[in-house]
């Protein structure tokens, strides 16, 4: 098990969100859970933001030039060689919208917590340089995941 972790800094911007006092206690899982899984180690900072779609919407139109809302981004601090066993000092952003997590949690009879931790994992992946652009990357990613959330007793979200 990792020794240390990163510093977690939660911002609630807007949507319905549940208490930070919750947010943070899910982060915290996913985050120890990602790190254990790796064997990484270290000290770092990750800022999380939960807002609704239309900040979102925003960003996704201005960083990734896709006019829509999504479920979450990522924004590195500085780039991860992905399989590196030390965090950088700041890990990055990972921002998530409300009403898609609230849309898709429902409309695949998942529990939001659940389907929330997912995405804290998808997104902290991200930052430590997993991505899903290639068939191959995306099996590894999404194996990387379901042992994730294994640890966190959450059924594979892609069965």
């Amino acid at each position: 098990m990792p020794a240390a972790g990163p510093e977690i800094d939660i911002l609630v911007e807007a949507g319905g969100w549940p208490a930070e006092t919750v947010l943070g206690e899910l982060a915290e899982a996913a985050t120890g859970a990602v790190l254990e899984e790796l064997g990484i180690a270290g000290e770092s900072e990750l800022s999380l933001m939960f807002t609704d779609d239309a900040s979102i919407r925003t960003l996704n139109a201005e960083w990734r030039g896709k006019d829509k809302p999504t479920n979450v981004l990522s924004f590195p601090a500085s780039p991860v060689r992905k399989g590196s066993k030390q965090l950088p000092p700041m890990l990055g952003d990972v921002i998530l919208a409300f009403e898609t997590v609230e849309r898709e949690a429902t409309l695949e009879d998942k529990p939001f917590d659940h389907h929330l931790s997912h995405l804290l994992v998808h997104g902290l992946l991200h930052l430590l340089g997993y991505d899903h652009e290639t068939d191959e990357d995306a099996e590894e990613m999404e194996a990387l995941e379901r042992r994730v959330l294994a640890r966190l007793a959450i059924r594979d979200p892609y069965a």
